[in-house]
């Protein structure tokens, strides 16, 4: 079982060495694919150098057209069985890898989604944000009769096959709801498992914003009724 990570970039200079550096130590990724989403804080230059060394691959985007784009330009370069999306801001830890993979390895699960709300460790900090992330996790359930803890997890693993005949269109953080509405329509097999979590806030660079809320609420319904 061959594993791609994909790493959608933008603006870590600071960051994006330690994520690579904290992948590479786990040993279980056979490529990681950075997408740079038109970085203008030097990211570009650092990632360049990377490119081809320890199992990087970089693909850049001329100009920032937001995470789901970058999401998505790095599955169509995966080649791997199963893709892994990690965001480069350090607030999800490679050191789950092993339980993420461990469902689909045991044939349980096509999709994994990382839970933040499983009760692992994680940092105490920004209790709306949380209270925004259960709300249109509650909306999910609904539209969807599904169990989810955590529909907005940015750790979400699949296996290669689960975008077969699967045409997606978010090109920011409404990719989320988006891919999360087509697999539970397609009646793929779902796991969660607790992460580690770390958040940064707003001050320390964190990009969503209140108005994404609103975007994937909008998503969520409109996927519940259409392709």
């Amino acid at each position: 079982m061959k594993l791609s990570v994909i790493i959608p970039v933008y603006n870590e200079v600071e960051s994006i060495q330690v994520i690579l550096k904290r992948v590479q130590e786990q040993n279980l990724a056979d490529e990681i694919i950075v997408v740079d989403d038109g970085s203008k804080d030097g990211t570009r230059d650092l990632l360049k150098e990377l490119d081809g060394k320890n199992g990087v691959r970089v693909v850049l985007h001329e100009k920032n057209k937001g995470k789901g784009a970058a999401v998505r330009s790095g599955m169509s370069a995966a080649k791997g069985d199963v893709l892994l999306i990690q965001d480069a801001d350090l607030e999800y830890d490679p050191r789950d890898y092993a339980t993420l993979l461990e469902p689909i390895k045991e044939g349980l699960a096509d999709v994994v989604y990382g839970s933040r709300f499983l009760g692992a460790s994680h940092r105490v900090t920004m209790f709306w944000h949380m209270v925004a992330n259960k709300m249109l996790t509650f909306m999910t359930n609904i539209l969807y009769n599904t169990i989810l803890t955590d529909m907005e997890t940015g750790y979400k693993v699949f296996r290669h096959e689960v975008l077969d005949n699967m045409t997606l269109h978010a090109n920011s953080f409404d990719f989320e709801p988006e891919f999360t509405a087509k697999i539970l329509k397609r009646n793929f097999r779902i796991f969660e498992v607790p992460i580690t979590f770390n958040p940064r806030d707003y001050t320390e660079g964190k990009k969503i914003k209140l108005h994404d809320a609103f975007a994937a609420v909008w998503t969520l319904i409109k996927y519940r009724f259409v392709e």
